[in-house]
């Protein structure tokens, strides 16, 4: 027997519910690879899976969690034998798929990844998707030019999970980092990562008549979306780069396309949950390379199962700074 946080829907009501609850192997899901699981983390994804109406589930009763890392336990797939450690991120785990808020979890080996070396699973899920989904950006801005020495790079929803391990990785890089924020009490949290400056989100927020303003930003790293995005796309320097890593200001884009017109600038689109195999490995590799561990820890929240209920609320209010790292086993 082991513990997992299930999410349960009552028929009558439509009410979804989520407590930690004794299961046996035999309940898993079918897939070639049983993980023990050592850590887990808390998502976006996560706070709408495990909150009232159950979000993205579809099928009940679910196991949340859309990352995972831990030790191979039993595999009869020739890329993986016992005792390898492993990481897990995306694939809709944890949405369509049973995830990592348990202590063993049954997977597909094409959705695993070697735990690069020098990486606790401990770090990896410090890291998690949010981390993951921050070196792709990184990655795909200096892919399309950016460097450091040429200007500061916007970090928005600096505060949070991607604009964490953003921030961290950036200025490790050698970037200056801009950090946009709407809780003031973050700024010296930020400056700890390595941001050399602070942007109230009120003063970034709101869309202005003009479609281009001063060219203030090398790069940026979006996770705000909405009107946000439409004014930043008009500070961006000659032939600059967006990356645009999520939504929590709305889907929508009032924006011109007078940016991409007159100053050449990209909006790059980055998906976490159905990337490549080799440029999944490539990240993990940037990961343990590029991000300083000393900051990862100082980002690091530690929780247990019972914690998940209210943390999945508390990041669907914006109320999660850093990166929580659940202990499944605690």
């Amino acid at each position: 027997m082991f513990n997992a946080l299930v999410v349960n829907k009552d028929e009558d009501s439509g009410k979804t519910s989520a407590a930690v609850e004794q299961m046996n192997l035999d309940q898993l899901p079918e897939a070639e690879i049983t993980v023990s699981v050592d850590y887990s983390t808390v998502n976006y994804k996560d706070g709408l899976c495990i909150g009232p109406g159950g979000g993205l589930v579809r099928k009940y009763p679910h196991v949340p969690g859309i990352d995972l890392a831990g030790t191979v336990e039993d595999s009869s797939d020739d890329r993986y034998a016992p005792g390898d450690k492993v990481v897990l991120t995306g694939w809709r785990v944890g949405e369509a798929h049973w995830g990592g808020y348990s202590q063993k979890a049954r997977v597909k080996a094409d959705w695993l990844v070697p735990l690069p070396e020098g990486l606790t699973t401990r770090q990896a899920m410090a890291v998690g998707t949010a981390g993951f989904t921050a070196m792709l950006a990184v990655m795909a801005l200096e892919d399309h030019g950016m460097e450091p020495g040429h200007g500061p790079v916007l970090v928005t929803g600096a505060a949070g999970g991607v604009g964490s391990v953003a921030t961290a990785i950036l200025a490790n890089l050698g970037y200056e980092v801009a950090g946009v924020t709407g809780r003031p009490e973050t700024a010296e949290y930020l400056k700890s990562l390595g941001a050399t400056q602070i942007v109230a989100r009120e003063e970034i927020n709101e869309t202005v008549k003009r479609p281009l303003e001063s060219e203030n930003w090398v790069g940026c790293i979006d996770a705000v979306g909405g009107p946000m995005l439409a004014r930043v796309l008009g500070q961006m320097k000659y032939g600059a780069s967006v990356a645009s890593v999520g939504l929590a200001g709305g889907a929508g884009l009032p924006a011109t396309v007078i940016p991409f017109l007159l100053r050449g600038v990209n909006l790059l689109g980055i998906d976490s949950v159905m990337q490549p195999y080799a440029n999944r490995v490539r990240a993990w590799q940037r990961i343990a390379k590029d991000l300083p561990m000393d900051k990862l820890e100082a980002m690091v929240h530690p929780a247990t199962l019972s914690d998940l209920p209210k943390l999945g609320s508390d990041i669907l209010n914006g109320q999660v700074k850093g990166r929580v790292v659940v202990d499944v086993n605690a």
